[in-house]
């Protein structure tokens, strides 16, 4: 059994957690807080793709 990376793990939680923020803008109608959730869920999900592919290169 795998062990569980729980800093890949803390970064797909925060990523759940930006686009659930964009539900509640959404639900506010707060375009500027929607655009602003969207942007951060997106980079925080590239820099979790490069951690990924930077770990697979190196093996």
């Amino acid at each position: 059994m795998k062990s569980i990376q729980l800093s890949k793990l803390f970064l797909a939680v925060l990523v759940i957690c930006s686009f659930s923020f964009v539900g509640v803008a959404i639900a506010y109608r707060n375009i500027w807080l929607t655009i602003l959730g969207f942007i951060v869920g997106f980079l925080i999900m590239g820099y979790g793709i490069s951690l990924k592919r930077k770990n697979t290169i190196e093996k």
